[in-house]
Formats: C-alpha cells, sequence, structure tokens
C-alpha cells in the first residue's frame, strides 16, 4: 500500500511518524521549514519519554512529481484544503482513496447522506465548491482524529495521547478498501474502529471541539482551565447545548451527557487546543469548520444558536487579526 501524507503537523506528521515506524510507505508532502526540517533530520516523534527520528520513503512539495497513491490522507487544517485542490488529481488512480483528517464539520457531510439535505453543501468549509469538485465523494473515508498532539518545531511532533482513528465509509458500508486502511493504522500500533455512522463520531468530536478550541483561543487557557472555571464551564455547556439541538434534528444521538464530555476534557489536563496553538503561532485557524459550520447547520434546521453566534464572531474577528498581522 503506496501512502501520501499530505501536511506533516501535529496530526499529518504523527500519522506519517506512526505509519512509517511500522515499515508502511510513507511519501509526505511538506513545505517552508517542515519540508527542510524533515529533509535534514527526519520526522521526530516523542512519546511517553521517547523520542523517535524516522525517514519518509520519499519527501517533496511538489505533489505531481509524487505519482498515483493508494491511499491519501489529508493532514492539513480545513481551511488550507482549498488551496491543494489543483494538485489532488495527480495523486489518483482509478482506485485511490482520500482521507480528510480535519476537526469540524466536513464539506462533504451531506453527501451519501441519504436523509432530507442530501447534497447540501457545507458553505462555510467548502464556499465555491472546489474541494467537493476536486475530491469526490466515491474516494472519501471518514475520519475523526482523537489523539493529541502538538507540533513543538518544524517536524518534531510531540504525541500527548489517545491513539484512535474512527473510520467509517460516508454510506455506512463496511468495504474491503476501509478494512484495508484500519488494518495499516493498526499495524502501526493505532486504534482505528470502523463505525457504520461516521457522522456520529465527528458531532461527539464536534461536540466538545465547537466550544473548547474557540474558547481557549479568546482566554488563552487550556482544556483544564476551561473545564473547571465555572463560567467558561457554563459557556461551553451552552454552546453544546444548541449543538445537540442541531445534531438530534439531523439524527444524531450523543451517547453521553454535556457533562460527560466536559469531564472528559478536564481529564485531558494542561492541553493547549489545536486552535489555540493556531492563534499563538499567528497561524488561520479552523474556525469555520469548527463553529462556523455548526451555525450554519443550525440555520439549515430553524435551531437557534446564540452562544454559537457570539463565539464565531469573537473568534473569526480575532482569526482575521491574526491573519493581518
Amino acid at each position: 500500500m503506496r501512502i501520501c501524507v499530505i501536511g506533516a503537523g501535529a496530526i499529518g506528521g504523527y500519522l506519517a511518524a506512526r505509519l512509517l515506524a511500522a515499515g508502511a510507505n510513507v511519501t509526505v508532502i511538506a513545505r517552508g521549514a517542515t519540508l527542510q526540517a524533515i529533509a535534514a533530520a527526519g520526522l521526530c516523534l516523542r512519546e511517553a519519554g521517547h523520542e523517535q527520528w524516522l525517514r519518509p520513503t520519499h519527501l517533496t512539495d511538489d505533489a505531481t512529481a509524487v505519482g498515483a497513491c493508494d491511499v491519501v490522507i489529508l493532514g492539513v487544517k480545513a481551511h488550507q484544503l482549498a488551496a491543494l485542490t489543483p494538485t489532488l488529481a495527480a495523486l489518483y488512480h482509478d482506485d485511490t482513496i482520500v482521507v480528510p483528517a480535519q476537526n469540524g464539520i466536513p464539506w462533504w457531510y451531506f453527501q451519501r447522506h441519504g436523509g432530507p439535505h442530501e447534497g447540501t453543501p457545507i458553505r462555510a468549509v467548502d464556499p465555491d465548491g472546489s474541494i467537493a469538485a476536486a475530491i469526490p465523494i466515491e474516494r472519501v473515508i471518514g475520519c475523526v482524529v482523537y489523539p493529541a498532539t502538538e507540533l513543538v518545531a518544524p517536524g518534531v511532533i510531540q504525541h500527548i495521547e489517545g491513539d484512535r482513528f474512527v473510520l467509517g465509509e460516508p454510506d455506512g458500508t463496511r468495504s474491503p478498501r476501509i478494512q484495508a486502511l484500519a488494518n495499516a493504522f493498526i499495524a502501526a500500533g493505532l486504534r482505528a474502529p470502523i463505525r457504520p455512522r461516521i457522522r456520529a463520531e465527528i458531532w461527539v468530536k464536534l461536540w466538545g471541539n465547537l466550544a473548547f478550541n474557540p474558547i481557549s483561543a479568546l482566554t488563552r487557557a487550556t482544556l483544564d482551565v476551561i473545564c473547571t472555571t465555572p463560567a467558561t464551564r457554563a459557556l461551553a455547556a451552552a454552546m453544546m447545548s444548541e449543538a445537540q439541538a442541531i445534531a438530534e434534528r439531523l439524527d444524531i444521538t450523543f451517547p453521553v451527557s454535556i457533562a460527560q464530555r466536559i469531564d472528559g476534557a478536564t481529564r485531558v489536563g494542561a492541553h493547549k487546543t489545536s486552535m489555540l496553538q493556531d492563534i499563538e503561532a499567528g497561524r488561520a485557524t479552523e474556525v469555520d469548520a469548527l463553529v462556523g459550520a455548526v451555525a450554519e447547520l443550525g440555520r439549515l434546521t430553524d435551531v437557534p444558536t446564540p452562544h454559537i453566534d457570539a463565539i464565531h464572531a469573537a473568534t473569526a474577528l480575532l482569526d482575521a487579526t491574526c491573519r493581518r498581522r
């Protein structure tokens, strides 16, 4: 199996490193300082007090030079996907699968959905439809990312906790190709359960992220502080309550209560969310996929989202301010 990982940040780099450590054939597409660092010394994975340096099978910044791959893992942030679209076709053969490893509501959410909103685009994450055009739904395998990782330097990934990547076909089938992908992840020491309702898994992860990420970006606080400070815990719960109402309109039920979900985040400890890491580094954030898309679904399902809307407005302005600086 020939695997291409696009983006060697906190998640893409972690996945690439674990797959390489298991002997997989992995091409890494990176750019700038990350490309230079990996070219010089390899990918560094730090976990459990140990450090491992790994060389990609092939390293480049040019997708058109890679050739066709069996699996393309999109390890970039949701707002970076559109920039990749002109080059993705060069990585495809007839049966290539694409695994988006982003947070938030994906552009393909209502494709092969089967419900009353079948085919409805998510404009917050794919405003002009270019992502959907470049990545046909027939190639997509859904993926919900649970590991907590940090990019501590270009090419250097710190694994904090978690090793689960939940996989699912958009139409809910258990295909040979998704089983092969799960097997590759399992061989790399990862947990890769296959779920028939991948959208429910997306919501379970998003449920906390849509609150914790923007609150952390606005306050600069870590997860444990957000979840144990009464005011921010209550704000997160209010946002999650609005999101739960939307999800239930879309036939999604949650296996735990809001309090249990927040308590689970508390146990992660003093972890900086990905959005906080981006703000501190002066990078653009996933505010549209994590918060804006949920507000869009609220309008679609006629669910009021005053707390989500307010936090989205504040975080979007923070994101724009950081981009200008």
